[in-house]
């Protein structure tokens, strides 16, 4: 067979394993752990076998997930990370040492892990008949990301909660260190006060688990209060466990000095902008003490400013475009929103800013835009490429409520595409373009301007080679010490 007939092979097959994945439904929930239980236990139960790290929270989880997950990668650590949702690809969900799964290995997980999922799916059905619950396209994904990491081997797992805690599939993970990021109302589906969705939430604190805490509304924190003390826990709290000492504005990002117990580091140079970002790398730089113990005090600081100074992190007021600048931010409900529009303020000197916007059918849309109602001189609304998108007619009927009186012009565009043309052309010198409202409209905006590029073959997981590196890794061993 031809390379190219090979590689044509190769990517089929990774297509209809994706295809028979999303066949399970995107977004289908179901709220108990009892499918992800049998599954993983078929596979071995392959989340037990490395120490893990667990995120949940409404806003952050994902940008505070990938500063872990660096911070491992610094201090020598082959760390596997599972998030979600994915922009452009789902192998985005699944990371290796920073590495995306590639199309080959994802195929062949999926396929061993699918014919485990349909004997259980034929199994229900047996019993409850044929409107019985199948595997959700969560709990198979989740449960790959269990078992490659567990393959490979990976050192550390670093898992962010797909929504809510208590019946999320990741829930199975042995969950060491559990991180809980500023909770608010997103998800209706878990409650309609703060308290009620810390409620589900804490359920992914397990005995003695070590759980770091960012800034909460009083009544969150006493539900994770009583949690952790249910669970015999130790809780960090922002504010006197770990903090923002200083942050300034710096070219490309922000320079910050990030305080843990009693350690200061400082000259932390984060390539990602807002406030909102400090207070996630603190929370990571604390939960990776967490996590390292006594190692974290023989770190060297060089170590931690690479670990927050290399991450990434995709649509996350990412720039990809120039003249005009064209941002990107996944901001979904009304907490993000607010965090993005601060941000762009503080960063960016935009003689205007035209605001693409394109929401869930399930969010507080007006409140959304309204984050932007002093920042957005031009507003253009689209539909989300999914099919839970708010509808045109419902993204121009918010925008109109927001800035109906003010002056603004809003106009209404089929697609992501046609938007971001229609605000290009009416972007000039000096002006920016901010695309917000859900990562399905922030993923469509990226195919335009930073199309992927399938990984067909094996991926190679890299191993710290230099000097420094290797020192960290040495630094870092006891904390491979946890019990199984």
């Amino acid at each position: 067979m031809s390379r190219t007939a090979e590689q044509a092979e190769l990517a089929a097959r990774f297509v209809a394993a994706h295809e028979r994945l999303a066949a399970r439904g995107p977004g289908r929930m179901v709220p108990d752990l009892e499918r992800i239980t049998a599954l993983s236990h078929l596979l071995g139960d392959p989340q037990r076998a490395y120490p893990s790290i667990h995120l949940t929270g409404t806003n952050g989880k994902g940008s505070t997930t990938r500063m872990v997950a660096s911070l491992c990668a610094a201090a020598g650590l082959v760390a596997g990370t599972y998030t979600s949702p994915h922009l452009q690809t789902v192998r985005e969900r699944l990371t290796i040492a920073g590495q995306p799964i590639s199309a080959r290995r994802f195929a062949e997980v999926h396929d061993e892990g699918a014919a485990l999922a349909e004997m259980l799916d034929e199994q229900a059905r047996a019993r409850e008949g044929e409107a019985a619950d199948r595997v959700t396209y969560f709990e198979l994904l989740t449960a790959m990301a269990g078992w490659w990491f567990a393959e490979t081997p990976v050192d550390v797992g670093v898992f962010e909660v797909g929504m809510g805690g208590r019946w999320d599939a990741t829930n199975l993970v042995r969950g060491e260190v559990a991180v809980l990021t500023p909770i608010d109302v997103d998800h209706r589906e878990l409650g309609s006060t703060p308290a009620e969705i810390a409620r589900e939430k804490v359920g992914i604190i397990k005995p003695g688990a070590q759980v770091v805490t960012a800034a909460q509304q009083p009544e969150v924190d006493a539900v994770i209060d009583a949690a952790v003390a249910e669970q015999e826990a130790v809780r960090w709290v922002a504010g006197r466990d770990h903090a923002v000492v200083g942050r300034a504005i710096a070219v490309g990002g922000q320079s910050l000095t990030l305080r843990v117990g009693e350690r200061e580091v400082g000259d932390i140079l984060l390539p990602l902008f807002g406030a909102h970002q400090a207070d996630n790398a603190a929370l990571a730089l604390a939960a990776f003490a967490a996590f390292t113990g006594e190692a974290f005090d023989r770190m060297d600081d060089e170590v931690l400013r690479h670990g927050l100074e290399a991450v990434s992190i995709p649509g996350r007021l990412e720039i990809v475009h120039r003249d005009p600048t064209v941002l990107l931010d996944g901001a979904h409900n009304p907490h993000g929103a607010l965090a993005a529009s601060r941000a762009v303020g503080e960063t960016f000197a935009f003689g205007e800013l035209v605001l693409v916007a394109g929401c869930m059918a399930d969010k507080d849309v007006a409140a959304i835009l309204s984050a932007f109602q002093e920042a957005a001189s031009h507003v253009i609304v689209t539909r989300a490429p999914t099919p839970r998108a708010a509808s045109l007619e419902q993204m121009r009927a918010a925008a109109l409520e927001v800035w109906g009186d003010t002056g603004v012009v809003v106009e209404a565009a089929t697609d992501v595409a046609t938007a971001l043309t229609l605000a290009t052309a009416v972007a000039g010198p000096g002006d920016g373009v901010l695309v917000v409202g859900s990562l399905h409209t922030v993923g469509a905006a990226r195919d335009r301007y930073l199309p992927i590029s399938e990984q067909l073959e094996d991926e190679v997981v890299l191993t710290p080679d230099d000097e420094a590196d290797e020192e960290a890794g040495e630094d870092a061993d006891g904390l491979l010490d946890w019990p199984e």
